[in-house]
């Protein structure tokens, strides 16, 4: 028999998996004991052993530093990213009734509370970009089985996209008021349309300078990013080229800091923008290196760094571009996210039939002289021949 009494209380002692199992109920009727003893075997069937002895959870707070370890290895290629969820983060820590409370405990009154907290400080797209973060830290928790269930996580709606693009004559001012290496990054995002953690993990290895199989223009690989369809090869344009080549060759005039660092021959670090540590270039860095530019020339304060991509593939729909096109240049896991840079003007519209006008023209005159070619029917050249003959 599993329940047995030993002194005041009932134990209960059974094999599971080839394992013995005893362990005391600290109860003294046998019927609770022997529920004990059912709720402990399907536990263990659950594969939820230790349940009598559950650690105790640790606070949202002193979870947080698993969930940024967690992030630097699984984005390590990706230092936007890692920074970016370690300022969401921080702005979660702030909130102390959420920061203090176990993690398994987080629900969804409490996520509430945070929303409405900091919707009273900060735009719906600053809460929800953090309401992102502490979603996937709860799937981890919940992956790692530190939490039994995530609780649903509504982002604010109303959340406004931003929509400003660049001129040409705002671009020029820009680009003269900014150093290095905004000036160049800007420039880069202007013609390639890359996102900045993309830009800032460009390595020389990823950048073909000449023209290669044919192709009018030399190329850059993308080699990671936000999606599986960020992975892409992106064409330089001139002036981009003419900035690589000159960032290649003068990196150490360009950071003297970094001269007595690095290597004396720039192509041989590895990364396109690199820092004056030889690692990667901070998008936290740049990102106050834009903010800066942007007070000094009085720019709107919608003008932030992914501005310049969205300049960029703006641009391209107006050039005519498919939203196809614009979807392989850009990355996008869809074309539904293209479209919204194709705004076809009348005049557009109007090279369009007219193009369509040429194309039904020449497939009906081509079309006609195809028939034309063929040999007439033997039923059609008899009665002819006959016609002609009564004619005569």
């Amino acid at each position: 028999m599993a329940i047995y009494r030993r002194g005041k209380f009932y134990w209960f002692d059974f094999i599971f998996n080839g394992e013995r199992i005893q362990k005391s109920t600290h109860q003294a009727d046998r019927r609770v004991a022997r529920q004990m003893e059912a709720a402990c075997r399907t536990a263990l069937a659950k594969g939820d052993f230790g349940i009598f002895e559950r650690k105790p959870i640790t606070t949202l707070r002193s979870f947080a530093p698993r969930f940024t370890d967690a992030i630097a290895v699984r984005c390590a290629a990706k230092p936007y990213t890692v920074s970016f969820y370690a300022s969401k983060l921080a702005r979660l820590l702030e909130f102390e009734p959420l920061a203090t409370t176990p993690v398994d405990r987080i629900d969804e009154a409490l996520i509430e509370m945070y929303v409405q907290d900091r919707s009273a400080k900060v735009c719906p797209a600053s809460v929800n970009r953090e309401l992102a973060t502490l979603r996937r830290l709860l799937r981890l928790a919940h992956e790692w089985k530190v939490i039994s269930r995530v609780p649903r996580i509504r982002l604010l709606p109303g959340e406004r996209s931003r929509e400003f693009v660049l001129g040409y004559k705002l671009e020029k001012q820009y680009l003269e008021a900014a150093p290095q290496p905004l000036r160049d990054v800007a420039l880069l995002m202007l013609d390639t349309g890359l996102r900045v953690g993309e830009v800032l993990s460009l390595l020389w290895s990823d950048i073909r300078l000449e023209p290669a199989n044919g192709a009018k223009f030399g190329f850059l690989h993308v080699r990671d990013g936000k999606s599986k369809f960020s992975k892409r090869n992106v064409p330089l344009t001139e002036r981009v080229s003419a900035m690589l080549k000159e960032r290649k060759g003068q990196t150490s005039e360009i950071w003297p800091n970094a001269a007595a660092l690095l290597p004396d021959d720039a192509c041989m670090r590895p990364w396109v923008f690199v820092s004056h540590r030889g690692g990667p270039f901070s998008p936290d860095t740049l990102g106050k290196m834009h903010g800066s530019v942007r007070e000094a020339l009085n720019l709107s304060k919608e003008f932030v760094l992914h501005s310049l991509r969205h300049s960029m593939l703006t641009r391209l729909g107006e050039s005519g571009a498919d939203a196809f096109t614009i979807m392989r240049v850009a990355g996008h896991s869809t074309v539904v996210v293209s479209q919204r840079y194709i705004h076809p003007s009348p005049e557009s519209v109007e090279r369009a039939f007219e193009r369509l006008e040429d194309l039904n023209g020449k497939g009906s005159k081509a079309a006609e002289n195809a028939r034309n070619l063929l040999p007439a029917p033997t039923g059609v050249t008899t009665l002819t021949r006959a016609a002609g003959s009564n004619a005569g």
